[in-house]
């Protein structure tokens, strides 16, 4: 039987929130995918360089089986200046958030699990809002909108969207 926990985020994790923030890159079926590289340029880096930093937050879902750890996914909040503004950035007092799921465990809960578990632990440290970006043609956005997330704005080519903490 395999059981599925949320846990924080530790060091040893940070490699796996490179090949997230990698499989975050939300390409269409007829796109060629992204160069790997891309996740190190300027605009995309500054969401996992430094990880740790004072006010980050973020779980990681771990499929656990036979004694063997399996990574399906990670959540990440991180605050943001307007001089390193993310793409979801709607203000200084509001982490922008930051999900993916390795393709094999999609649609089996995993990004609903992460997401309560982030909301919480935001509400938890009284932050009263949170952000995140997302391609308009991503299935996601239907479990971010289901989350309360609302859209307020376009950054290029993806809609910002906010959720008020409750």
């Amino acid at each position: 039987m395999t059981d599925i926990v949320v846990r924080s985020i530790d060091e040893r994790d940070v490699p796996f929130l490179w090949e997230m923030l990698y499989a975050s890159l939300y390409t269409r079926a007829e796109d060629e995918p992204f160069e790997r590289d891309i996740i190190h340029s300027p605009g995309l880096s500054k969401y996992v360089e430094g990880w740790g930093r004072v006010g980050d937050f973020g779980f990681v879902a771990v499929a656990t089986h036979g004694g063997q750890d399996r990574r399906l996914g990670s959540i990440t909040l991180r605050f943001f200046n307007e001089q390193n503004a993310g793409f979801g950035y709607v203000n200084a007092e509001t982490p922008e958030m930051g999900m993916a799921i390795i393709e094999e465990a999609r649609g089996q809960g995993v990004g609903t699990r992460l997401i309560q578990a982030a909301l919480e632990e935001a509400k938890q440290r009284g932050i009263a809002a949170v952000s995140l970006s997302v391609d308009p043609d991503n299935e996601a956005i239907r479990l971010y909108r289901r989350f309360g997330f609302v859209e307020v704005g376009m950054c290029d080519t993806s809609v910002t969207m906010v959720c008020t903490i409750q």
